[in-house]
């Protein structure tokens, strides 16, 4: 279930999954790999920091379009 509360700057785990086109089983990797940081919220309802996943966002388009 989606958190109701909103931060600015952050996305939740289902926003950033949306955003990067993965599941929330892959953002999790991320965040083990060290890839993706959280940076607030609750164990259970995560928040990540807009310009970390955007920037990741941006980095697979670009591997994707090589």
């Amino acid at each position: 279930m989606e958190s109701l509360t909103y931060r600015p700057g952050h996305y939740t785990a289902h926003q950033a999954a949306q955003i990067l086109e993965v599941g929330l089983g892959t953002i999790r990797q991320m965040v083990r790999r060290g890839q993706l940081h959280r940076s607030g919220g609750t164990p259970r309802q995560p928040w990540y920091p807009a310009a970390e996943v955007n920037a990741l966002a941006a980095e697979r388009r670009q591997r994707a379009a090589a």
